[in-house]
């Protein structure tokens, strides 16, 4: 083979193998990165009757039903620091007074845990605004109970959404 063919013919080669690494680094450099989604907040779990369920086996979410600025947030902090699993929080679509716990289960253990921290609070039906046990705050609302109440003794079988570390 001559000298200037070959030459040519590496050269070709030599074009062809940079322009399938351009495209293949395009591509690569081009692709999205990958995502991975956060794990969720909290899972449902199913208790059986007698079983104790405490604060940081509960996700609760808290809204504000009032024209009290922050009210819901405020709440929210309290609820944390006495071991409950912060969800979700912002305004509720109504005003309400005193102080709502919207579930269609009044007899849940997490639901029943989560009334029990304020001085008189009402289970009620209401739509899902979030996850875990929905707490609305209405403008009657002063502050949880004196004496954190830790757990409650599930009196049957409750469903309810629960952090997975406390699982």
């Amino acid at each position: 083979m001559p000298a200037p063919l070959k030459s040519a013919l590496t050269l070709l080669v030599l074009a062809a193998l940079l322009l399938v690494a351009a495209i293949w680094g395009w591509r690569a450099a081009t692709k999205p990165f990958p995502t991975s989604e956060p794990p969720p907040l909290c899972t449902d779990v199913t208790l059986l009757a007698g079983t104790q369920v405490f604060g940081d086996q509960v996700a609760v979410s808290v809204f504000n039903g009032s024209d009290r600025s922050g009210l819901a947030g405020a709440t929210m902090e309290q609820l944390e620091e006495r071991g409950f699993v912060g969800a979700d929080s912002g305004n509720a679509p109504a005003k309400i007074n005193g102080v709502q716990i919207w579930s269609d289960e009044p007899r849940n253990a997490a639901v029943r845990l989560v009334a029990r921290q304020f001085k008189s609070a009402r289970v009620v039906s209401g739509e899902k605004l979030g996850r875990g046990i929905v707490v609305v705050i209405g403008e009657s609302f002063k502050s949880l109970r004196t004496k954190e109440v830790e757990s409650v003794t599930a009196v049957e079988s409750s469903t309810f959404c629960s952090p997975p570390e406390s699982q």
